[in-house]
């Protein structure tokens, strides 16, 4: 797949993708003998990592930590999982504030809506 398809593909941009591959959050994308990007399955499989950890908001620099023990071979798995698992705990940690920053938000909703069918707020929060 050419770049502009991938970029279709993922809606991501062109830019997004290129620069995925040159800070190293992607291992150097297959060539063209030409020189131009020709996405593999596997091309393929490490952008989809690379946006799903950043959808996740892991940051720009583990990721490229990540991919170059990767590149550095199976001597490196126990150190990947290690990453792998902090990642996993750093996201936990913000699922818990966003669970807290909910069920506050739910309560506010609960009382105004309370509110709303009596006239009367009965918490001024």
């Amino acid at each position: 797949m050419t770049v502009k398809e991938v970029s279709e593909k993922y809606n991501i941009t062109q830019d997004t993708l290129r620069y995925y591959e040159r800070v190293g959050m992607i291992p150097p994308v297959t060539r063209t003998p030409g020189g131009a990007r020709n996405y593999q399955k596997t091309d393929l499989e490490w952008v989809e990592l690379a946006i799903c950890m950043r959808s996740a908001g892991l940051p720009v620099e583990v990721m490229i930590e990540y991919v170059k023990l990767y590149q550095e071979g199976d001597s490196t798995i126990a150190e990947r999982l290690q990453l792998l698992q902090e990642q996993r705990e750093v996201l936990f940690e913000q699922r818990k504030q966003l669970d807290e920053t909910l069920d506050r938000l739910n309560y506010k909703i609960e009382r105004y809506e309370a509110a709303v069918d009596t006239g009367k707020l009965t918490w001024k929060k």
